[in-house]
């Protein structure tokens, strides 16, 4: 498959796609493009004839955010329709782990972050200087009678870091407890309220 360079106005994004890109997340990513254009180059837009995004939606954003005219695409024409759908999703799909603690010895934190991946809380704290603080929301205290549903994944399991992808989840200090107080702990959110929960995941509900 050869790499075509073409007008960013003839490249249609993929209506069905998927994949959200938060706002502190698509500012890291432009300004990595604008960074390390060459990146561009060696990982292509992927199109299908018609010229809709297959893989690299957001990318395509972030091109027209940054005012850029151009951009190198693949077609990927030997494609059935079914084999583009799979494509749009495992071209999306994390697999494997980092090694946070290569990360922490061979590479400078602050680069990495500014580059879009999300550093373990553990690793921020390391991080601080003497007299700064990680600013945290406060995580949902479970009271009854509100109604919940638990949802099950292995530790450090590929589920687990899909469910934390897919519902954006950040970490937060215990439910009820002050900043400071003896029982204060910092942990990743476990309980969200519905609301929030339709918001996370784009949910249309028509009950009144």
């Amino acid at each position: 498959m050869d790499i075509q360079v073409v007008k960013i106005k003839d490249i249609k994004s993929n209506p069905n796609n998927p994949r959200v890109i938060k706002d502190d997340k698509f500012h890291k990513l432009c300004e990595s493009i604008k960074a390390f254009p060459k990146m561009l180059e060696l990982r292509p837009i992927v199109v299908n004839d018609d010229m809709v995004v297959l893989g690299g939606n957001m990318r395509l954003k972030a091109l027209k955010h940054l005012g850029l005219t151009e951009a190198p695409v693949i077609k990927a024409s030997e494609l059935t329709e079914e084999q583009q759908r799979q494509f749009i999703i495992k071209d999306n799909v994390g697999f494997g782990e980092w090694d946070w603690d290569m990360l922490a010895n061979e590479w400078d934190t602050d680069e990495i972050e500014k580059w879009g991946l999300d550093l373990p809380i553990s690793m921020q704290i390391d991080e601080i200087e003497d007299g700064e603080e990680i600013e945290l929301p406060q995580s949902i205290q479970l009271e009854p009678p509100k109604e919940y549903i638990m949802i099950l994944a292995e530790p450090n399991s590929v589920e687990w870091e899909e469910i934390k992808e897919t519902l954006q989840l950040q970490m937060v200090r215990r439910g009820g407890y002050k900043k400071g107080s003896a029982f204060d702990a910092i942990a990743i959110e476990r309980v969200l309220l519905w609301e929030d929960f339709k918001k996370r995941i784009n949910v249309n509900s028509n009950t009144k």
